[in-house]
């Protein structure tokens, strides 16, 4: 049997030769900020890097300018105070837009993503096979190797109660390694996204796939940070639950009064 050509995207595709654009957001990450700036442009020499710093006490916003003065390919976007990862990367979004950015890709500074894995993100994109590709810690050939079996429940029971809320096929939703063609972004209109937090991550990908994106997910292993200290709180855990929920709520609503025009 001939293999089953994919549907056609109502996002069009990013162009062969694409402006890449890696955002990494900092708070206090002086320890990492050089080395994740170094590996990223040792593995995608082509991209450029947009370190997004939110007021950082530790100085990693002045050490980034530090470094974009040493490299032309290294753009730094200060913010005055830390107001959640959500906001940090639709600033970041806007930005590099605004710059020409053809790709965008979401990745963390402590290392938790490795940079090993770009070149497979974004290669989908390259190849016109997805709008939007998550980096999954579960789909065949992902892994998490050092987390203990509550934090595994506690991410992957989140993921699982996404998808099934939502109507979502994907395993991982709440990870942050993700590379959108530039389309993606400008048809979920990133001004009315509500997520402060990690449901930042569920949020664009759900309004992803109600634009049309094709979505795939490869396989990545998640690694423990190395240096520094995570962000995550129960905060964050309870605004992702919400999100979840209001979400549905609002599509229920949605879909209720164009049945009833």
């Amino acid at each position: 049997m001939p293999p089953v050509a994919p549907s056609p995207s109502p996002i069009a595709a990013a162009p062969a030769g694409a402006r890449i654009w890696i955002i990494v957001p900092t708070y206090n990450e002086r320890e990492n900020v050089g080395p994740i700036a170094d590996a990223i442009i040792s593995t995608v020499p082509q991209a450029s890097i947009l370190i997004v710093d939110d007021g950082s006490p530790d100085g990693t916003g002045e050490l980034a300018d530090e470094l974009a003065g040493q490299r032309p390919n290294i753009a730094v976007l200060h913010r005055p105070a830390k107001q959640g990862l959500g906001r940090a990367y639709v600033a970041a979004f806007h930005d590099v837009l605004a710059r020409g950015a053809d790709v965008v890709v979401q990745i963390d500074a402590d290392f938790s993503h490795p940079v090993r894995f770009l070149p497979a993100l974004l290669e989908p994109l390259a190849a016109d096979r997805a709008d939007l590709v998550l980096g999954s810690r579960y789909v065949k050939g992902g892994q998490i190797p050092r987390w203990n079996i509550l934090r595994r429940l506690v991410s992957r029971g989140g993921s699982i109660f996404a998808g099934v809320v939502l109507l979502m096929p994907y395993r991982d939703l709440t990870g942050g390694f993700k590379a959108f063609a530039a389309p993606v972004l400008r048809a979920i209109d990133l001004d009315r996204l509500h997520a402060g937090g990690y449901a930042f991550q569920i949020e664009t990908t759900f309004k992803a796939r109600l634009a049309g994106a094709r979505i795939l997910e490869i396989p990545i292993t998640f690694e423990e940070r190395r240096a520094g200290q995570s962000k995550m709180s129960m905060a964050i855990f309870m605004e992702a639950l919400r999100l979840v929920l209001a979400l549905r709520i609002t599509t229920l609503r949605r879909r209720r009064r164009t049945l009833s025009t």
